[in-house]
């Protein structure tokens, strides 16, 4: 499948990437060297250099402020500058005084956390389509939520995809949308991922590129990992893995409006636009035979609750009966790795820490068991991989790399699909497991690309 011959792109560029004119200047590069990008979706201005203050933070602090009843003018000031350096570095004959007047005023008189914070994304779009020649398209109007918060994703489809027919070309901004009384509504943080996606769809788009600051996705965390491969190709499926279990460049929530639609995503980074990244696809069989895994990621902070209790499998309701005494927490459970006459339940420590002793208390009473016990320190790596299913013996693999580097396994998940192996370690363990397992798996470790 040729990537670069398609007629309808959309493409979301993160903070990053929009931080200063020279990275505005990247981006109009890479927009006018493809006439299909005929979309653009912005975050607001991040990070020019190390210490420096994202833009959405800034807006954060205004509303702080202003909630508290302070004065907002030297903050605000600071924003604006933001973006008018933006605009004379660029040379554009733009004038924003109206707008961050509005802005101030709002903030000051109590329009909301989620609108202040929104303001990032609707200037930095202010200027992006000034810059491009694209026709501006405020979300707000468009990207809806339900009264609860929740975003209303099948009136959003239907209003955008009619308003983006009206457009050749447009900038819509990220992050952001409205309730239905008109109160401007944010996405939880990277949210302009969401709306590229959402965009994606409406505009029937044959592929989404997420520009970012690096080249797609790793196999591993190269904060472990000593210069882990590139992933050429990766699946939505084990994307979700991989995200779930830490691996972050994509906004989670952002896979779904693609994947419905069935539209591949493409992560690449605006510092090195040559690089092909990676190609995110609904369903793909082809897999490199020599690494049969995709990726490797883990998260440490978990606990285990171990209930025994003899002919545990012969009582009906056994099961329920423990996890309905974790709902009534509000706290959901990772994983459940079990055995005859034992019930474990993986948790996450700190969600647990203030209602351990009711959870404990609520099982005993409602299932009687012989013993509880509560482990901590439990760290969690996911080995995963469309290819596992195909080839022999992963499992022994996994077990024997992590044996060999002296690591005792405290647990073990491998779902029927064989798309993921799930092993808990002692956290302090948790980094050598993962250099343990990426090295039995990963035969050219210098590699950056795979």
């Amino acid at each position: 499948m040729d990537f670069n011959s398609f007629n309808i792109k959309v493409v979301k560029f993160g903070g990053s990437s929009l931080a200063d004119a020279e990275h505005f200047r990247k981006v109009g590069e890479i927009i006018h060297s493809d006439p299909t990008r005929l979309f653009v979706v912005p975050s607001a201005p991040g990070k020019r250099f190390s210490g420096d203050t994202k833009v959405t933070d800034m807006l954060y602090e205004c509303y702080n402020v202003a909630s508290a009843g302070g004065g907002i003018e030297d903050l605000f000031a600071r924003i604006r500058e933001r973006y008018d350096s933006i605009i004379r570095d660029l040379g554009l004959a733009l004038d924003l005084s109206e707008e961050y007047t509005h802005i101030k005023w709002a903030i000051g008189h109590s329009a909301g956390r989620d609108y202040a914070a929104s303001r990032g994304e609707y200037l930095n779009g202010l200027v992006l389509a000034h810059y491009l020649g694209y026709d501006f398209i405020d979300p707000a109007r468009y990207v809806r939520f339900f009264d609860n918060g929740t975003f209303d994703s099948e009136t959003t489809n239907n209003l955008l995809s009619e308003e983006l027919k009206k457009h050749e070309n447009g900038v819509i901004p990220g992050f952001y949308g409205s309730m239905p009384n008109g109160t401007i509504k944010t996405f939880s943080r990277g949210g302009s991922d969401v709306t590229g996606s959402i965009v994606a769809r409406a505009a029937s788009a044959d592929l989404y590129e997420n520009w970012t600051d690096v080249s797609g996705f790793l196999m591993a965390d190269p904060r472990i990992v000593d210069n882990p491969q590139g992933i050429s190709f990766i699946t939505y499926r084990e994307l979700r893995e991989l995200s779930y279990m830490g691996a972050g460049v994509l906004h989670e929530d952002a896979i779904f409006p693609v994947r419905f639609a069935g539209i591949p995503i493409n992560i690449r980074n605006t510092n090195a636009p040559e690089d092909p990244g990676t190609i995110i696809l609904s369903h793909t069989d082809a897999y490199d035979p020599k690494n049969i895994i995709t990726g490797i990621a883990g998260k440490k902070g978990f606990c285990v609750i171990t209930i025994e209790k003899a002919m545990m499998n012969a009582e009906k309701g056994f099961g329920r009966k423990v996890l309905e005494a974790i709902e009534k927490e509000n706290i959901s459970f990772e994983h459940l790795p079990s055995g005859i006459d034992t019930m474990s339940v993986v948790l996450n420590r700190a969600e647990i820490a203030e209602s351990r002793e009711r959870i404990i208390n609520r099982i005993c009473a409602s299932v009687e068991p012989d013993a509880i016990s509560v482990e901590e320190g439990l760290a969690l790596i996911a080995v995963v991989g469309r290819g596992m299913v195909k080839s022999k013996g992963t499992a022994v693999r996994v077990f024997k790399a992590v044996a060999a580097a002296g690591i005792n396994i405290r647990m073990i998940d491998q779902g029927s699909s064989e798309l993921n192996i799930i092993i808990g370690v002692d956290e302090n363990d948790f980094e050598a497991a993962m250099r343990a397992i990426y090295a039995e798996f990963v035969s050219d470790r210098g590699a950056n690309n795979g």
